[in-house]
C-alpha cells in the first residue's frame, strides 16, 4: 500500500519535520502489526547486503513461518525511529538518498531478483 506522505513547508523547522514523521508513523501501524508479517525499514542506516543475501532472507523468513513481508520505505524525511524499531530488519540500499518513489521502483526490482535467485532463473546475471 502506498501512503500519502505529509507535505512540508521548503525549510521545515525540526519540530515540523517530528510531526509530519509521527503522522505517517501512525498511518504505518495498521501494516506494522500485520499479523505473520515480516517487516523490514528501508533507511540509509540500515544493513546493505547483496541480491543474493536478500534472496535467501526472503526464502528464510517463509521457512520462519512469515506469511508476509512488508517493506517501509519513508518519506524525504526518512522513517520515524518508532517505525525502524517495531520492524525486524534495516536494509539499506546504498549510502546514498534517493527519492522515496526511485526507492520503491529499485526495491521492487529487487525482490524480482531475490525471487529469480531462489528459483535458480538466469534473470540475475
Amino acid at each position: 500500500a502506498e501512503l500519502a506522505e505529509s507535505r512540508l513547508p521548503d525549510d521545515p523547522s525540526e519540530k515540523t519535520i517530528a510531526d509530519a514523521l509521527s503522522k505517517e508513523a501512525a498511518a504505518m501501524q495498521k501494516f506494522l502489526h500485520t499479523k505473520g508479517a515480516y517487516n523490514a525499514a528501508m533507511c540509509i542506516e540500515g544493513k546493505m547486503i547483496s541480491s543474493e543475501k536478500l534472496s535467501q532472507t526472503l526464502s528464510q523468513t517463509a521457512v520462519n513461518g512469515f506469511s508476509s513481508v512488508n517493506f517501509f520505505i519513508g518519506s524525504s524525511y526518512g522513517l520515524s525511529e518508532e517505525i525502524k524499531k517495531a520492524c525486524d530488519m534495516r536494509l539499506s540500499m546504498s549510502p546514498m538518498t534517493f527519492p522515496h518513489q526511485l526507492a520503491r521502483v529499485m526495491l521492487c526490482e529487487q525482490i524480482y531478483r531475490a525471487f529469480s535467485i531462489a528459483g535458480n532463473s538466469r534473470y540475475h546475471k
